[in-house]
Formats: structure tokens, sequence, C-alpha cells
């Protein structure tokens, strides 16, 4: 099994581009099923989940073409009668997003439950809620779901909470349906942003992007064309947090640092601080990393929400650079109630951290953190990318096991750190 191995406590420097968004790429992978032509995706992330997304419409008899770099071509003319692959469909979280388009394109899909990180319960029932109501059935079994449509309608959906998945599967049942939908409660992020954009590019008609209200004239049918995926949303964060812990002067390249306005007030609560350039975040070296208190020096609390709040994928990222910030903050993690638990591995490392439950941490810094060479193994994406900024912080040497997980949402990672000036190798 593969393993970073990592001499930690090294300023970086240099400039970084972050990868293509991956909460993007799937979805609009899952999407290019819904094209009559040849769609093009450019600054597609070459990472796992990816990959095996796009093993999945392989076997589903899409035909796929990689192009010059991270451009790839579908066509999906050629999909017949096949189901997808389960042991691959098992592998990711949104294999469940085929749904969807094969309901839209042919009637019928039986899936398996999905994988992904084990953060918690991450309940599908707001996806069955807007698929049955645009009029499908669904059978839920123990291992899998039967889904069945004669014709897809449109329909006036409230979803039950803003899950980014779910809306991303309303969206791509009601493209195509018969009428009209409105999406009540909608999930609004950036890369839902992102597949709106796409599918009106391909000839669908969404109205209110951006908002927590869709409207979408149903179409008979989708063209092709080309779309280029925006920036790495919890790359271009993570990068911000990696320069904070470490003392580094970083620039992130093509970063849109206009989705970054409430991870801007997150960090700044630890008192994390950059700049805008054009659409470059530069992160100055050697800040004073201290908690800011709330009025009347009260602790302050960083909380995950829905979007526009902050983003729960970064609560790791945002709970390792509490250890370097003099003072004390409550973390949060609203949503899943399993994402805290890999601290252990920070408390070994130095950390004092405080787990009340499994939503809250009380984090007291700032703390010197020495590196764990026994082995640090990676328990989800995000957790896994947090634990390696702890280890390029720390004192001496630690490795980190099950870098799979990493390699899931982070393109490359170990050469990026590697051209900032990081001594990490993957043996």
């Amino acid at each position: 099994m593969e393993r970073f191995i990592i001499e930690g406590g090294r300023q970086l420097a240099g400039t970084v581009t972050p990868a293509g968004n991956k909460n993007a790429a799937l979805p609009l992978l899952a999407a290019t099923l819904l094209a009559e032509r040849e769609v093009v995706l450019h600054n597609l992330p070459q990472i796992g989940d990816v990959g095996i997304k796009i093993a999945l419409l392989r076997k589903l008899g899409v035909a796929i073409e990689q192009r010059a770099g991270h451009s790839w071509a579908f066509a999906a003319g050629a999909v017949g009668a096949a189901e997808p692959d389960t042991t691959m469909a098992r592998k990711i979280r949104t294999s469940i997003l085929l749904a969807g388009p094969l309901l839209a394109r042919r009637g019928y899909v039986t899936l398996p439950r999905p994988g992904g990180d084990m953060i918690g319960r991450r309940r599908l029932d707001t996806h069955f809620l807007a698929l049955r109501g645009l009029g499908a059935t669904i059978e839920v079994t123990p291992t899998e779901y039967i889904l069945r449509a004669q014709r897809l309608r449109g329909a006036d959906l409230f979803l039950d909470e803003m899950s980014v998945t779910a809306t991303e599967q309303a969206i791509m049942g009601a493209v195509l349906a018969e009428g009209t939908t409105t999406i009540c409660n909608a999930a609004s992020e950036p890369h839902i942003q992102d597949l709106c954009h796409f599918l009106n590019m391909l000839g669908a008609r969404i109205d209110g992007i951006g908002t927590n209200m869709l409207t979408i004239d149903g179409v008979a049918r989708l063209g092709g064309g080309e779309y280029t995926i925006g920036p790495d949303f919890m790359e271009v964060a993570s990068f911000i947090g990696l320069a904070a812990v470490t003392g580094s002067a970083l620039r992130i390249a093509g970063a849109r640092p206009r989705d970054h306005r409430m991870t801007r007030i997150a960090f700044g609560k630890l008192g994390v601080r950059w700049d805008d350039d054009g659409d470059d975040i530069v992160v100055p070296d050697g800040q004073d990393l201290h908690v800011q208190e709330d009025a009347h020096n009260a602790i302050p609390k960083i909380d995950s929400a829905p979007w526009p709040g902050f983003n729960p994928d970064l609560i790791s990222i945002a709970l390792v650079v509490a250890t370097q910030a003099r003072g004390t903050v409550l973390i949060h993690e609203k949503m899943f109630e399993s994402r805290l638990f890999f601290v252990d591995r920070l408390i070994s490392m130095g950390a004092k951290i405080v787990l009340c439950d499994p939503h809250r941490a009380v984090v007291v810094g700032p703390s010197q953190l020495y590196g764990e060479p026994e082995g640090l193994p990676s328990p989800d994406i995000r957790a896994g990318m947090a634990l390696l900024i702890a280890a390029l912080c720390a004192q001496g040497r630690s490795v980190i096991y099950n870098i799979g997980q990493i390699d899931r949402g982070y393109e490359r990672i170990e050469q990026r750190l590697q051209q900032l000036g990081a001594q990490i190798e993957r043996v």
C-alpha cells in the first residue's frame, strides 16, 4: 500500500495552481449522459473519483477520448441497456448521480448503495423525494435501488434539506422532463452553479442560478459543446491553510477569490490573512495566527453550514489551522457526525483538543506539533489532507497511510507540494 513520508517544519514558497473542481467534475460527468452530441470537458482533474466515474461511463457505452492534458471528450450516443457496474459504483458517493440522467434518457436504472467518505450517515432520502416528485418509482432494497419512470414530468419540488447532490439530481432529472420544474430550498454552491451553466450551454433552460430556487423549463433534447471546469474550491482553501500553518508565502493562481468570502471570515477568526490579486489569492508569510475573540471576550465558533456558509469539507482544515493559533476556539461540524473523529491523530501529534461530542471540538493553541513516524491513517479525503498539512507543519518525520483517500480528491498532491519546497515522498 502506498504511503507518504514527510519531513515537516519547513517553510514553503512559490505559486500553485488548483486543479479542476472535483465537486463540479463528478456531476458534470454524469450530465454528459444527457447530451445527444459530443461534449468536451476541459480542466478535468486527474483524481481517483474522476477515474472511477469515467470507467463507469465507459461501461455504460459512452465513447470517451482523452484530448490534450486535462481535456476529455464524451459521446453518449451508444449508451444502451447496461446497468452501472456494481463494483465501481460502490466505490464513490456520486455514482448515485447516474440515476437522474439515466431515468431521463431511458426510463430505468438499478444502482447499488454508493460509497465515498465514511463521515457519518449520508442520507439519500432527498434524492428519492426529488425523483419521485418528477414521476419516478423507487424500490429500496438492502443493497440496491431500482428506479423506473415512463416519462419524467416537471413538478414543484421542495427539498427537505439543502443537499448538494440531491439538488444536482433534481436538476439533471428536470432538464429533459416534460413541463416546468421549480426546485425550492435548493443548494447553490459554486459547483452546482457550474452544473447549471454547463447544462444551459447544452441547451437547457435553467433560471435562478446561484439562488435557492431554480426554475427549469424542460427541453426535448440537449446538444453538445465545450465547458471549462473552475478551480477546486477545497484545494484553494487547503493551500491557504497550508501556507498559514507553515508560515509560507504562497500564490494560488486562478483561485476565483469571490468564492472564498466565507472562507475569509472563518479563517479570519484564526488570524489568517491574504490578499486578492486579480483572480489569484496571495498568502503572505510569517502570519501572526491568533484567535479573534467575539465581543466581550467570548470564545468564537467556526461552524459549518450550507452555502454560502462555511463548507463542511473545510472543517478539518480549519481545525488544523486552529492548533497553530493563539487562543481558544470551538469547531462545530453540524452536518456529519463522524468527520471530527480524526482529531485523536492530531492529539497524538501534540495538539490540545477536547472532542466534546461527535459534532464539537474545543481547540486551544498554539501547540507544537511533532511528526508521527509510526504512521497516521487517512480516514477520508478531507481529514487526509488535514493530516498532511499537520505533518508539513510538525517537527520531524511523519508517515501517512491509506493515501488513496487523499488521491481521490487531490491531484498529484505530493509533486505539487515538492515544487513548493516540501519534503514529501510517495513510497
